[in-house]
Formats: structure tokens, sequence, C-alpha cells
């Protein structure tokens, strides 16, 4: 008689890419953990230890920001040239670098250079990570999104408790710590990444079935399809400058919730994501279930914006009801884009270069957390009944994506982009 199997070994089993898989989804908790440690005190860093003014410290942020948008695209074109997984050790290296840089002055100019170079691989990180699940993954790609985006939620919680035990010893040295804590983290999970195979480029796979030479690789810049699709998902990815910048500065200026109901609501954000990012990950699983998401994602954000506006049309107990249905149609609307955006990504993307498709893919989000908060504030200055045109601009984005990828995602004779299912590493 057998014995059973370990539920633990079952669960692993399970997860999308064999060994590789799950050693890149251990670098994904190891990561954010170390910017989890540093994120939420970075500002402070550049106030108490380098001595910045907050216009400074403010100038300082956009500027690494905006140069930090130039990462995704770069880094998908690096991608389809180079091995992806020297790549992505190298951009965790770079950042460890620029990182550490800081330690090393209190120049603003010195600081804010640093900043930037440091930027340029932290946008680029993200879609370097997706292109890796793309090919590793294959069809299961969208599972495997599902369970790295929990990862990375954990790992975050992780870094976040950790910052603010640190923080909580009032030491100005702690910031030192921290800052030392996240660069350590980028030389472990260098290491390892290092250690998992190079997955198969689709681009590699088509030219040897062809045994031709290769033509000029598509471009997304001249897709129009594709930079519409992009252009709509730049909108649909406010919600995460909507929980992370406008609630907590709204419970502040507009409502009559306590202060200390911020904090609470991104823990219940954290919470529903690794709850619910796998289970409703089976509903975008594959490339017409993911268009179909747009749907409800339009309606969750109809409602997150008008619990908004609501939140400040009374007292204490409606304020902190409408704000935590806010977060909590907010957050389903991260968790549905996320997988919709993911599948519609890699789908719209070709064979021949898809990491040119999603290095331009990425500027979505980047660019999205570089204007977002500019736009999210003046809707935060024009009153509660912004918010409900804010989330019929949404409908408006999210309807306008809907019909963009129609055309693209039902043609009959175009073939699929997934990397057909391979052992990559099982040593």
């Amino acid at each position: 008689m057998n014995s059973p199997t370990p539920w633990h070994r079952t669960a692993l089993g399970r997860i999308p890419g064999g060994r590789d898989g799950r050693r890149m989804l251990l670098v994904s908790i190891i990561d954010k953990t170390g910017t989890g440690l540093w994120a939420g005190c970075t500002a402070l860093y550049f106030t108490y230890v380098s001595g910045l003014g907050l216009g400074q410290v403010g100038l300082l942020m956009t500027a690494a920001g905006g140069v930090g948008i130039a990462g995704a695209p770069l880094a998908g074109r690096l991608a389809d040239r180079f091995p992806l997984v020297r790549i992505i050790a190298g951009a965790q290296l770079m950042r460890g670098a620029a990182l550490l840089a800081l330690l090393t002055t209190d120049d603003f100019l010195l600081l804010t250079l640093y900043s930037a170079l440091g930027a340029l691989p932290d946008r680029a990180g993200s879609v370097l990570i997706k292109l890796y699940a793309a090919r590793l993954a294959g069809p299961d790609r969208v599972r495997y999104q599902a369970i790295q985006r929990t990862t990375v939620n954990i790992g975050w919680s992780i870094g976040g408790l950790g910052a603010a035990a640190a923080l909580a010893t009032g030491s100005t040295h702690a910031y030192g710590l921290l800052l030392v804590g996240n660069v350590l983290t980028y030389l472990v999970i260098a290491l390892l990444t290092l250690r998992c195979a190079e997955p198969p480029a689709p681009s590699r796979i088509a030219a040897t079935a062809a045994d031709a030479p290769r033509a000029k690789p598509s471009s997304p810049w001249r897709d129009r399809t594709f930079l519409a699709y992009t252009a709509t998902d730049a909108a649909l990815f406010l919600d995460d400058t909507i929980l992370q910048v406008a609630i907590p500065l709204w419970i502040v200026h507009a409502t009559a919730a306590p202060v200390g109901l911020a904090p609470l609501l991104l823990v219940l954000n954290t919470v529903l994501v690794v709850l619910f990012q796998v289970p409703l990950s089976r509903f975008g699983a594959t490339t017409p279930a993911a268009r179909r998401l747009l749907v409800p994602l339009t309606g969750l954000f109809v409602i997150g914006t008008l619990a908004l506006a609501a939140s400040a049309a009374g007292g204490r107990t409606l304020a902190i009801t409408a704000l935590a249905v806010a977060v909590i149609a907010l957050t389903f609307a991260e968790i549905i884009h996320a997988t919709a955006s993911w599948e519609l990504s890699v789908a719209l993307a070709p064979a021949d270069a898809q990491g040119a498709y999603l290095g331009v893919h990425g500027l979505a989000q980047s660019g999205q957390r570089f204007a977002g908060p500019l736009l999210i504030t003046g809707v935060m200055t024009a009153g509660p009944l912004a918010w409900p045109l804010l989330g019929l601009a949404l409908v408006a984005a999210g309807a306008a994506q809907h019909r963009v990828v129609r055309d693209r995602i039902t043609e009959p004779t175009r073939p699929s982009l997934s990397v057909p299912t391979v052992t990559v590493s099982e040593h």
C-alpha cells in the first residue's frame, strides 16, 4: 500500500514551470520582502538621513520615476536578444548597486542620479519576470502569474512588518540598516536567479522550426492596436494609485474616519489579494475569457468610486463603511485586472518580438505610477462628485479596450503565442 503524498509536495507540484518556476517564486517573495523593508521609509531616509527638504524629496522621486519609465521597453528589447536569466540577474544587481550608492553621499544631484539609475532596472523587473513566466509556464501562465502575485503580497507584508519594527526604535540608523537589508536581498535573488534554467524563447523556436533566415521582427511602436490597448490599460491600472495614495489622503482631508483606518485598509487589500488572486485566475485562463473580465472590472470601478464619494457625505460610521466597501471593490478590480492584463498583453504579442511588446506594455503601469498621483490629486481637489466621474471615465477605458482587442483575439488563423509546455529544468 502506497503512502499518501504529503500535502506540501502536492501543492508544490501544482505550480507551473517545475523546479525553476518554484525557484522564481522564491525569488519574488525575497525580492518583495526586501522592497517592503525599504519602500515605506524611502522618503524618510532622504529627509532624516540625507537632510533634503520636502520639495527636494518630491523632485527627486518624480525625476527618478520619469527616468524609470524607460526601463520596461528597454528590458523588453534586451530580452529578445540576450539570455533572459542573465538580464534578470543583471537588473537585480544593478538595483542593489544603485541603492547602496545612496549611502555614499548626501548631495541632492547625486542622490537623484543614483535613484534614477535604480528606477530603470526596478521598472524593468516586472516585465522581465512576466516574460520568464510566460515562456516557462506556457498555457498555464495565468495561474502562474496569480501565484506569483500572491507571493509578492506576502513578501510586501513581511517586509513592511520588519520596517515597522525597525523604525519603532526611533533611531536614524534604522534607515541605513533597512537599506542595507534590501541590498542583501538583491544579492541573494541574483544568485538564485542564476541557478534557474533559461526558458525557451518563442522567437527562437519559430526560427528553428522554419529553418529560414529571420525576417525583421515586429515592432510594437507600429502596432496601433497594441498601442491603443496599452493606453487603455494605463487607465485601468489606476486602482493602484487610488488604493495606495488616494485613500489615505482622502481619509485625512475629506472624511470623518480615523487616520488609523488607512493602514488597516491596506492590510485588508493585501489579505484579499492573497486569498482570491489564485482562485479567481481561472476565470481568465483563456484570451476570450480575459476579455470578458473587462465587463465586471468596470462595474467594480463604478462601485468603488461611488463608495469613495459617499464616504465624505456623513459621519464616522458611514465613512468607515463606505471606505471599506471602496477598498473591497477596488481590490477585486485589482485582482481581475491583473488576470486580464496578464493574459491579453501576452496574447497580443507576436512570437518574434514578445519581449519588445511586453516592454511597451510595461509603460502602462510605470506611466500610471508617474502620472497617476497627479491625476488622482486633481480628482480629490475637485471634491466628492469627481469620483463618480472618474468611475465613468474608467468604464469608457474598459469599453474601449474591450473593442480594441476584439478583432485581434478572434482571428481564426492566429496561432497561439504561448510557448509549448516543456520541462525546462528538473535537475
